[in-house]
């Protein structure tokens, strides 16, 4: 497995993640504890160390499954979660302040509360699930940050980004409290590419690019008459002719990429892994079939610079979540 060294630590996480939103259950139709274990399992033995979960993904499942594998396998992961806004609200409105969302003790306490579900007694990497700039400059965040620091309680620090708001936390960044910035990023969504990816370059903070399928649109397995489950949130994802609009827009990507790589999902990764900036990708992962897909993938080395700039072409302003 192909490892980057996490911001300006000596620490080594693996290129290719693993996402643990789909394994918590909740809004993901279908997992399976006894298969969910069974890939992390696999994930491990094939040196994944990288495992991204939140206290939100199942109301603690999803933490409390990765923390039961890691005592199994014997192993000592590189292990990120992160912290709801107090007012649990995806994404974070533009009028919610820092006292509403993440004050003080209320960033100590969910802490303690990922520890108790991890089986812990700290956490590599905990990452607020959501932000708003306009809080940089403010205090409470930064001392509960050098609290739970000085505690040995959580080694890093890091912000899940706003859907499709790559811009909105580079403020935070030049506080030095930020070791990491999770990101959506894949052949739509380009835009990190333009200010923060150089911005974190400069200043050693990692990037973890989330969402390296758009939630299954980039696999180039959907079109018009795909159905997920009931309960699903890919139904509301790819409503109306939304599915249509994928399917149009992802067959011109892979009458670009095709010569070059096997697959839209082999593509879609190895677009990521071009891009120096990035220290892990982390799809999502619930079957060994793909786990072992996207490893031979990211094997496989990013794109040559010019089939990059040929994919540029390939942006997508949108965002699907609203």
């Amino acid at each position: 497995m192909i490892m980057k060294k996490f911001g300006n630590s000596d620490k080594p996480v693996s290129l290719l993640g693993f996402g643990c939103w789909g394994i918590g259950k909740e809004m993901w139709i279908g997992a399976d504890d006894k298969e969910s274990k069974k890939v992390l399992h696999r994930a491990i033995k094939e040196g994944i160390n990288f495992f991204d979960t939140a206290l939100a993904y199942g109301n603690g499942h999803s933490e409390s499954l990765v923390g039961e594998v890691e005592k199994e396998s014997g192993e000592k992961l590189f292990i990120a979660s992160k912290i709801p806004s107090m007012k649990l609200e995806w994404p974070a409105s533009k009028n919610s302040t820092l006292k509403e969302s993440f004050p003080k003790e209320y960033i100590i306490k969910k802490t303690e509360d990922s520890l108790r579900n991890l089986k812990r007694d700290y956490i590599d990497l905990m990452q607020f699930h959501v932000w708003n700039d306009k809080w940089a400059d403010m205090d409470e965040w930064k001392e509960a940050i050098e609290k739970l620091k000085k505690d040995g309680k959580v080694l890093f620090w890091g912000i899940s980004m706003n859907d499709h708001e790559p811009n909105n936390g580079i403020e935070a960044g030049k506080t030095g409290f930020i070791d990491s910035f999770q990101v959506i990023f894949n052949i739509f969504e380009q835009r990190p590419v333009d200010r923060l990816f150089p911005f974190c370059k400069e200043n050693e903070i990692s990037i973890i690019a989330r969402v390296p399928f758009d939630e299954g649109a980039l696999t180039g397995n959907i079109e018009q008459s795909t159905q997920f489950p009931i309960g699903d949130f890919r139904n509301e994802y790819f409503r109306d002719r939304r599915k249509s609009e994928v399917k149009v827009r992802v067959d011109k990507i892979w009458s670009d990429v095709k010569p070059a790589a096997a697959s839209m999902s082999e593509a879609a990764l190895r677009f990521i892994i071009s891009h120096d900036a990035v220290t892990s990708v982390i799809p999502g992962m619930r079957k060994e079939k793909n786990l072992m897909a996207n490893i031979a993938s990211i094997n496989k080395g990013g794109f040559s610079h010019k089939l990059l700039e040929e994919l540029k072409v390939h942006k997508w302003d949108k965002n699907f979540y609203e």
